[in-house]
């Protein structure tokens, strides 16, 4: 097994693990709103499957999207209660 297939294990058993947590979090109501740091997020892990033919740079821009995601997440959840 190389490498790269256990980044990508690991990424995809976080992004599994972060999903989780959101749906056991979500308490109800219509929560159907992209903040503009979610729209950032989603703008670098875009920019990151683009640019993902340099590895550093590619890991780079996609960790800094999750690193917001979750970053919007903890913060909108503070901000429901």
């Amino acid at each position: 097994m190389s490498h790269s297939w256990i980044y990508i294990a690991v990424a995809v058993a976080i992004l599994a693990a972060v999903a989780l947590l959101v749906f056991a979090w979500s308490g109800g109501g219509n929560r159907n709103t992209l903040t503009p740091l979610a729209g950032l997020a989603f703008g670098f892990v875009i920019s990151g499957i683009i640019f993902g033919d340099d590895r550093y740079i590619g890991y780079g821009l996609l960790g800094v999207g999750v690193l917001l995601a979750v970053i919007d997440m903890v913060r909108r959840r503070r901000h429901a209660k």
